[in-house]
């Protein structure tokens, strides 16, 4: 049935709107402005650089040679055609669930997944938190993504509510079948792991049931072009979908089929829903895929290789920290690596304590690096998640050669 969720969608006649809209601070106004609060979060994003970036950050496999394998921004592309789609049906906001969809990846560090895993290894080691992707886009939507205003003014991006709760909280390594929204509106700083809370609207529910979706099946079709999985899986495979020998596995077709059957069977009173048929057959491709690709012997040299390259820049970084003397540190590794301190010195400027003019800043302090050596910690790590693979590997490549 169209429209069963029609009630619960983010609107002003939502109990939960003043929440969902509340932004930390009131965002400038035209007085030709015609879009609504959701589409201002979804342009914002678009135009930020850590949206840009996505295009040349690794999904799973790193081949940046290779136009036609999945990076991270075709990945988002997917979960917001699969997500609006479903949305639309519901009558859900597509507004808002186009702005988590196009934002919920922001947060991934360079190199996938072992990117993330090697950054949040350093974080525990140095500044005993965590460090994983969710928690890190809400970062860079809060913190560190800046958009210049009408007098070009750098403002921090200062998305609503929503939008924020949907990136945190939208965790796509899910087992649990029936989603259903939390009821409070909690300080996103409460969550301490991946997956802790419900989103808080429908629409974040839907993005993070459309986000495994999308790339269980996506990282097949990649598979089977590097030929990383052979004609044995493929037979498993065929099994698992239940199809004939002859059949194609036909990626469009079953997420055309997936959603469908959310849409069938969800319901305001058990939630985002699939069938248990259908929920049992993704569960089994997950696992194939984490056996046949995730953990594929072919994909631990570069793995390897990725952390090397993390370790090397975070640990030169780390080692020019000295107080309030820390910025002539940093200049004095500039003899030798004039391109990443540069650069990285150029980021700091944005948010730390130590530069003493802030023309044309109007974003949130960050890092009090005359008192805390965790705060500069935090803020390479900010740096190296934020570069895309290429940019990671070029830095690298600077500290090694002479």
């Amino acid at each position: 049935m169209q429209n069963k969720l029609k009630e619960q969608a983010a609107s002003p006649q939502n109990p939960k709107w003043e929440e969902m809209t509340k932004r930390e601070k009131p965002l400038y106004q035209r007085v030709n402005e015609i879009r609504t609060e959701f589409e201002r979060d979804y342009t914002r994003i678009i135009h930020s650089n850590a949206y840009r970036r996505l295009k040349h950050k690794t999904q799973v496999f790193f081949c940046p040679q290779n136009d036609h394998i999945c990076t991270r921004i075709e990945h988002i592309n997917y979960v917001e055609s699969i997500s609006c789609t479903m949305a639309k049906y519901l009558g859900l906001n597509e507004e808002l669930t186009r702005a988590i969809a196009v934002a919920h990846d922001l947060g991934h560090a360079p190199f996938g997944h072992k990117g993330e895993k090697i950054l949040s290894q350093i974080a525990q080691r140095d500044m005993g938190e965590l460090f994983w992707h969710e928690k890190n886009g809400v970062n860079m939507v809060e913190n560190i993504e800046l958009l210049e205003d009408e007098q070009r003014n750098k403002q921090n991006l200062n998305l609503t509510y929503a939008v924020r709760d949907g990136i945190i909280s939208h965790c796509g390594e899910i087992d649990e079948n029936a989603i259903k929204p939390r009821k409070e509106a909690i300080d996103l700083k409460q969550y301490t792991k991946p997956n802790e809370y419900a989103p808080y609207t429908w629409e974040g529910c839907l993005v993070k049931i459309s986000d495994k979706i999308s790339y269980i099946f996506r990282d097949i079709e990649d598979a089977l072009r590097l030929k990383i999985i052979d004609e044995q899986n493929m037979k498993e495979l065929r099994d698992i979908l239940k199809l004939g020998k002859d059949q194609y596995i036909n990626n469009t077709r079953i997420i055309n089929g997936l959603s469908n059957d959310i849409c069938k069977n969800t319901e305001l009173a058990t939630g985002i829903t699939l069938s248990h048929e259908n929920l049992e057959m993704l569960d089994l491709i997950k696992k194939f895929n984490y056996k046949n690709i995730y953990f594929n012997e072919k994909l631990q040299p570069s793995h390897r290789y990725f952390e090397i390259v993390i370790q090397e820049i975070y640990e030169l970084l780390k080692k020019a920290y000295n107080q309030e003397k820390t910025l002539e540190e940093l200049q004095k590794l500039g003899n030798f690596y004039p391109e990443l301190i540069q650069e990285f010195v150029s980021f700091l400027q944005d948010y730390w304590d130590l530069n003493q003019q802030r023309n044309k800043l109007n974003n949130k302090i960050i890092y009090q690096v005359a008192k805390r050596k965790e705060d500069y910690y935090k803020s390479i790590i900010d740096f190296i998640s934020g570069m895309t693979d290429n940019y990671a590997i070029k830095k690298y490549n600077e500290i090694i050669s002479f």
